[in-house]
């Protein structure tokens, strides 16, 4: 028969082509060969030692050969069953690296950090899509509370703590100040245009919860202390469990609250709230970036943090630049 007629045959399935024995015998043979013991093995697999036993046997009978020489309470390799260890473990310990590399490579890249929700809502989120624009294989994974997690139990990269400056841990972001905020229409608002600290007892005070002992005021104090006022009088207050919810209450016009710079800057600069009485005052206190143990281990992590710092400079020069417009 000339070769150019032969017709080339169709390929074979591998398991066709030489049975093979099934992956679990294989293991639980290389077990009982690195072990020289059905009980160890299959105690390592989780089996009954007879299970393990006649797992080998069957090994044995597909082959044709004898892998173990069974003696009182031992076992030896015989020379084939030598040959088939030498060959099982190579191919589990490929197995093993090329299936670790297939999950590195499809492995979730994540950013998992913490911070108060004034912040997250009112600085974070309205940037944070240039983050992910950047680093688009990242997740971020935000938890926004006001409880102070454990970054280590929490599982977490990296936490934002609003703290005093004299508690500060970490890269500084930046430093807080305050001042009065309210929207525009309340500077001409008739009969009680606000246009002095005096005009505030004709308006609603809006204020966050405070933990039991302090006064609704109290983030109020540094610019009471700087204006030289003995007290806050205002006709009313409106409540809130949340300092974001305190400041949409205020862009709707429904009172004064005390504005936190930066995390007023934008709401500021679009003219959404403005600043009735001047300039801000220090609060003594800012906002601090810490890395977990876990963070410190993530690259994407610290391509957050630089971005963080990054933003935050941008943030300064662009107060400081386009505040005065706010403040009448």
């Amino acid at each position: 028969m000339r070769s150019e007629n032969v017709k080339a045959l169709p390929a074979r399935p591998l398991a066709a082509r030489s049975e093979l024995p099934p992956l679990d015998l294989l293991r639980s043979f290389e077990s009982a060969a690195r072990h020289l013991s059905f009980t160890r093995a299959a105690q390592e697999l989780f089996l009954t030692q007879s299970a393990v036993s006649r797992q080998i046997q069957q090994v044995e009978a597909s082959l044709g050969v004898t892998l173990f020489r069974r003696h009182h309470r031992a076992l030896e390799l015989t020379e084939p069953g030598r040959l088939l260890q030498r060959t099982v473990v190579d191919c589990l310990e490929r197995l093993r690296d090329v299936t670790s590399r297939l999950r590195a490579t499809s492995a979730l890249r994540q950013v998992s950090m913490t911070c108060t929700p004034g912040f997250a809502s009112l600085w974070l989120i309205p940037r944070l899509a240039r983050f992910t624009a950047s680093h688009p294989a990242v997740d971020v994974r935000m938890s926004a509370t006001m409880e102070m997690l454990d970054l280590e139990r929490s599982q977490v990269d990296l936490a934002i703590r609003f703290c005093p400056n004299r508690d500060g841990q970490g890269p500084s972001l930046f430093e807080e100040s305050v001042l009065p905020v309210c929207a525009p229409r309340l500077l001409s608002s008739r009969p009680h245009p606000l246009k002095q600290p005096a005009d505030l007892v004709h308006h609603t005070l809006l204020a966050v919860d405070m933990p039991q002992g302090m006064a609704l005021t109290v983030d109020w104090e540094p610019w009471i202390r700087v204006m030289g006022l003995a007290e806050l009088r205002m006709k009313n207050t409106l409540r809130f469990t949340q300092y974001a919810d305190a400041i949409a209450a205020a862009v709707a016009g429904q009172g004064v609250a005390i504005g936190r710079l930066p995390l007023m800057a934008q709401l500021m600069q679009s003219g959404q709230l403005v600043a009735p009485f001047g300039s801000s005052v220090a609060s003594q206190r800012g906002y601090y970036v810490m890395v977990s143990e876990r963070g410190s281990h993530n690259a994407d992590a610290q391509d957050f943090v630089t971005w963080l710092r990054a933003e935050a400079e941008a943030a300064r020069a662009s107060a400081a630049g386009g505040l005065a417009a706010a403040v009448s």
